[in-house]
């Protein structure tokens, strides 16, 4: 599998993303217009003419999964990681697409599109509120990595300080293996080959 896992977009992502990109955004939906979202969205679409926006919640399985079939990557954005992992469950798109990435199709996320690649959303509960889904009751994320990503772990983006990153670490870090990354950084995951970038 080939992953890039970002706190929040990154350099090398150019060099990671190529040819059709699909764009999930339903981690970002009613953010639209909230400043990281839009730069999110114009540095991704700026990297190939090719490049698709496709919200789960408002698309049918078979679309999504023609869509999944048609790229040749695929990016989820930053956001609420229960909102975009609730909509991939409900709509069955959440099989699709670890099914499509185990099988080869390059995947790359920022904040809670990183942490969506992991083995649980619950360690991110401090920094994402789970009742802006409470349906969501089955918190299993994608599981293509052991790690779950803490993004901002700088402390400084919006409201994500030193104490919301310390509170994180002690409530979650003895029973997940968190990985914590500062804005500018990121994981790539090629296979078993593991490198922080």
């Amino acid at each position: 599998m080939k992953l890039f896992l970002a706190s929040y977009l990154h350099p090398q992502l150019r060099e990671f993303l190529h040819g059709k990109i699909l764009y999930i955004d339903d981690a970002a939906v009613g953010m639209e217009e909230v400043p990281f979202a839009q730069k999110e969205r114009e540095e991704v679409a700026s990297i190939s003419s090719d490049f698709v926006s496709l919200t789960v919640a408002n698309t049918t399985l078979e679309e999504f999964e023609t869509q999944v079939k048609k790229a040749d990557c695929v990016y989820v954005a930053s956001g609420n990681a229960y909102r975009v992992l609730y909509e991939l469950k409900k709509s069955g798109a959440f099989e699709l697409l670890s099914e499509a990435v185990r099988g080869g199709l390059p995947y790359a996320g920022s904040s809670a599109g990183a942490v969506l690649a992991g083995p649980s959303v619950e360690p991110i509960s401090v920094m994402d509120d789970p009742g802006a889904v409470p349906e969501l009751h089955d918190r299993t994320a994608l599981s293509l990595t052991p790690y779950v990503v803490v993004p901002h772990a700088q402390g400084t983006t919006g409201p994500y300080t030193i104490s919301v990153i310390s509170e994180t670490v002690q409530k979650y870090g003895k029973d997940w293996n968190l990985v914590l990354l500062r804005d500018g950084q990121a994981l790539l995951i090629n296979d078993d080959c593991v490198e922080l970038i």
